[in-house]
């Protein structure tokens, strides 16, 4: 099955790359999920489109990402979010939350879509995520989640 990512997938492409994958995982994973659209002849222009946003929004140069790489890794973010008494969150903290932290403690602006965390944030306490800044630059930042 050909498709367009319209977003970045992790291990599959980049926003605006046409993929090749089994029918399986692109009608029951990259489809429902919106990240992905049927490849058509005349797909070539959203290709483009897509291609012309993601060079607005990525990090233009090597030595960019490393100052933000050195930014993002010299602090330390604090994460509200609502807990209970045993430190055990109303929810979970979300990528657009550790994004809006990071802003928030005076950092740059980065992209939701960037930034991973292995399983999910639920209790209070120190996390670690990853941005992926450049294919070449992924940092570290240091989370740290309290209670409001």
């Amino acid at each position: 099955m050909k498709l367009i990512l319209t977003h970045e997938v992790t291990g599959v492409g980049a926003a605006g790359d046409v993929i090749d994958v089994k029918d399986g995982y692109g009608r029951n994973f990259l489809l429902p999920r919106g990240v992905a659209t049927p490849w058509t002849k005349g797909g070539q222009k959203q290709v483009d489109a897509i291609i012309k946003a993601r060079a607005t929004r990525e990090v233009k140069t090597l030595d960019e990402a490393r100052q933000i790489k050195g930014q993002l890794e010299a602090r330390s973010v604090t994460v509200e979010a609502k807990a209970g008494n045993a430190g055990r969150l109303f929810g979970a903290v979300s990528n657009a939350d550790i994004a809006d932290a990071v802003k928030a403690s005076g950092g740059p602006t980065l992209d939701k879509r960037k930034i991973e965390v292995q399983g999910h944030i639920k209790t209070t306490g120190s996390y670690e995520a990853l941005v992926r800044l450049h294919p070449e630059v992924q940092a570290k930042v240091s989370l740290q989640v309290v209670a409001v």
